[in-house]
């Protein structure tokens, strides 16, 4: 892959240039075909090119490619916040601004947390990710390679040990990690908010222990302090349901989403609660391209699908395929580990004889599935889970071959 114009501060995880895709398959420049399991990184929920989809851009696009909200606003924004609002599970009346991405919207929370608290202090968790714009960098909780070469980052920001069945913290270790923070490391009345994934992405598909965020929720209440729940890459079906927070029985004061949004299209956005998002005076949020009227006509498209009866269906069908295949390889491959995270939203750990991780079997099977015809994604702090991100609308005869692939790539590691 030729990269003459190209920085080499972008990762390439496959060097292949790819040409044209269909739901959950892709061909590259050469007319190499490949099942897709990264998906844009849990961006195309409806697949490549998704029929729908791409009839309301082409519509739209004979219409308006553009124009900028906050000086002329235009019918799509509005349309698609009302469906937006509606497709959130939330209790209370939902307002958001629209934006390009996950990043810009934790960026803008950031900014309206500061305004409607008056306090900067951050809680984050290891594992997180939550971008990488300079702000968004000190939310995640790792370092290399976000954090580093770049010195003082934008704070205060304190982290905490993720509780998860997954991680092997329990909620009470977690709770006693917060609790010596704020005796040891910032005064609670200093901290505006909490950042947290019901389910880590970066992290290793990490569910967030249900036992943890009723606390939670009632410590951000007792003390002011926003929660603020990450959605970007769990929300829209991926879990099975429309976002992942609603296993854990809490409401977020602030929601983060991006990725799935619009089938492609960049959008992302931060909703929640008017008091907090009317907390910065008028023209503090907005943006040139934010809720440009094509992503919000790709965006009202993919809303138009994901019924909570099709999420389910879609759900259930790689839930239950993915836990029989890796029950059946955990078996027979003493390199496979657990099965992180929940619904469609899975991580395979690939471990040692010892029971440690192993990022030397991962790439590996990066290369070798590519050479299969399978593209798959790295993920987890030591870099030893495959992230299976298929589009939710794959075939199943599609995800049977996609899995076998990867089955024969294992089996030659032991």
């Amino acid at each position: 892959m030729v990269r003459d114009h190209i920085s080499h501060s972008i990762n390439i995880i496959h060097p292949l240039e790819l040409s044209h895709g269909r739901n959950a398959e892709v061909w590259d420049t050469t007319g190499k075909r490949y099942i897709d399991f990264i998906a844009g990184i849990g961006v195309l929920n409806l697949g490549h090119c998704n029929e729908s989809v791409v009839k309301a851009i082409r519509e739209q696009a004979g219409r308006m490619t553009h124009t900028a909200f906050n000086a002329t606003p235009h019918d799509q924004y509005r349309a698609y916040m009302q469906g937006l609002a509606n497709f959130i599970p939330l209790s209370y009346p939902v307002v958001g601004m629209l934006t390009n991405s996950g990043a810009e919207a934790a960026e803008n929370a950031l900014k309206i947390i500061r305004a409607a608290t008056n306090r900067s202090g951050v809680l984050a968790f290891d594992g997180g990710f939550h971008g990488r714009t300079l702000a968004t960098l000190n939310l995640n909780g790792k370092v290399a390679p976000y954090k580093q070469k770049l010195g003082s980052l934008p704070g205060p920001v304190f982290h905490l040990p993720y509780p998860s069945a997954d991680t092997g913290v329990s909620p009470e270790q977690a709770l006693a990690a917060l609790e010596r923070l704020v005796s040891v490391e910032i005064d609670v009345a200093e901290i505006g908010a909490v950042f947290i994934e019901p389910v880590q992405g970066e992290g290793g598909f990490l569910a967030l222990d249900a036992g943890f965020a009723r606390p939670l929720r009632d410590f951000c209440d007792r003390h002011g302090i926003v929660l603020v729940l990450d959605e970007v890459q769990s929300g829209f079906g991926r879990t099975g349901e429309r976002f992942g927070f609603t296993r854990l029985g809490i409401e977020p004061d602030l929601l983060l989403v991006g990725k799935s949004m619009a089938g492609g299209v960049p959008l992302g956005a931060v909703l929640g609660r008017r008091e907090l998002l009317d907390a910065l005076p008028k023209g503090g949020l907005g943006g040139t391209y934010s809720g440009n009227p094509l992503a919000c006509a790709a965006g009202l498209a993919t809303l138009g699908q994901m019924t909570d009866a099709n999420l389910a269906r879609w759900g259930e069908l790689q839930a239950n395929e993915i836990a029989r295949r890796h029950g059946e390889w955990q078996r027979r491959f003493p390199c496979v580990g657990r099965l992180t995270g929940v619904g469609a939203m899975r991580g395979l750990e690939l471990i040692n004889p010892d029971g440690s991780p192993a990022p030397q079997h991962l790439a590996y099977v990066l290369s070798q599935a590519r050479e299969a015809g399978l593209l798959l994604m790295p993920s987890g702090k030591a870099r030893n889970i495959i992230r299976l991100l298929a589009p939710l609308t794959i075939e199943p005869a599609i995800l049977d071959e996609g899995l076998t692939i990867l089955e024969k790539i294992l089996a030659q590691l032991n």
